[in-house]
């Protein structure tokens, strides 16, 4: 069993990694919109669409750890897949730009009515922009499916004497991504200690679980497991989610090898603002998005972010105490420009 309060930067010291983004992103108070919802408590916002990386994002601190180990293998190729407008594929493309390394990226059609906006703006248009060659999955729903058409492309890349490297979609044994979480953990402890926050929960998005994971086991590992973690659902149902977690953090504290440390009672999923699904849009994800906008200036996205600060909101409406909640900012903002007609054009 690790101690408890060793530094996430040493429990994850031997891991390769890649330096990529910038360290550490903003910690800041979020004064208006706590008063907008009466909330006697503090809330701040960890910044990590601030992170740098082409448009930055929670992304860039999971890539800095596959890339890491992707230098080691002498990866030439790097192959990921995700959906039209997956923030993980464009923060792959710009970090395999910025290390030289060529990047295919598979779209996968996981949202179904969109227009031409949706398939050729936003993060897509960065995709271009970024070199990677694209190629397209005409499933949503299908992670194994996804990941076994990578593995061909990866297979035919060996064939013309590349060197690939493949990120893949579904839960894997070495999730290292997880491991850019653990790290920033123990940054949002230090910030919040220099502030003189003492914090009771932290609200994020959870899809992959990645970062989800990678948060409890980080706060577990530093003795800090009395803060809790809320995911906002933003692709399954509550049930398949909180199962989802478990498995993954799982995995992370085996890659660790520090034992377990999380258990079932440390996962909380809320699916309150799932609405019609993944990339679906409701009511509440434009109020979200609009709150943070005209209250704080801050840009969230409508596929993962605008849905955790949907449920920040109902969380934090009129509490009291004197512990603060953390909303995390995970980025995604280039896919805001590809839901021009779900937002702007919108008519309630």
């Amino acid at each position: 069993m690790a101690d408890t309060k060793t530094p996430a930067a040493s429990l994850t010291a031997r891991f390769p990694r890649a330096s990529l983004g910038h360290f550490p992103t903003p910690f800041e108070t979020m004064d208006r919109v706590r008063t907008s919802i009466a909330c006697a408590a503090p809330l701040w916002v960890k910044r990590d669409d601030c992170s740098g990386l082409a448009f930055g994002g929670n992304k860039v601190r999971q890539l800095e750890f596959y890339l890491g180990d992707a230098i080691v293998q002498h990866a030439t190729t790097i192959l990921i897949t995700g959906a039209v407008q997956s923030n993980y594929v464009r923060t792959a493309a710009a970090a395999a730009a910025k290390l030289g390394l060529k990047c295919v990226v598979q779209l996968e059609d996981r949202v179904q009515g969109k227009d031409a906006l949706y398939k050729e703006s936003g993060n897509v248009l960065l995709d271009h922009l970024l070199g990677a060659e694209i190629v397209h999955y005409p499933h949503g729903e299908d992670e194994a499916g996804a990941d076994a058409a990578l593995e061909a492309l990866a297979n035919a890349a060996r064939e013309r004497g590349e060197v690939p490297y493949v990120v893949h979609l579904s839960e894997q044994p070495r999730p290292l991504g997880t491991l850019g979480y653990v790290v920033a953990v123990e940054e949002l402890l230090a910030q919040a200690a220099s502030e003189q926050v003492t914090i009771d929960t932290v609200i994020l998005p959870s899809g992959s679980a990645a970062t989800h994971a990678g948060v409890l086991v980080g706060l577990h590992a530093l003795g800090r497991g009395d803060i809790r973690v809320i995911g906002a659902c933003v692709r399954r149902a509550a049930d398949q989610q909180s199962a989802r977690v478990l498995r993954v953090a799982r995995a992370v504290e085996g890659l660790l090898e520090c034992g377990e440390l999380v258990s079932s009672d440390d996962v909380h999923v809320d699916e309150s603002a799932l609405g019609p699904g993944y990339g679906g849009v409701d009511a509440g994800t434009r109020a979200a998005l609009a709150s943070a906008a005209q209250l704080e200036g801050l840009i969230l996205d409508p596929v993962y972010s605008a849905k955790a600060f949907a449920v920040a909101l109902s969380w934090c409406a009129g509490r009291e105490s004197d512990a603060a909640t953390v909303f995390m900012h995970t980025g995604g903002t280039p896919a805001l420009f590809a839901y021009g007609a779900d937002l702007v054009h919108h008519k309630e």
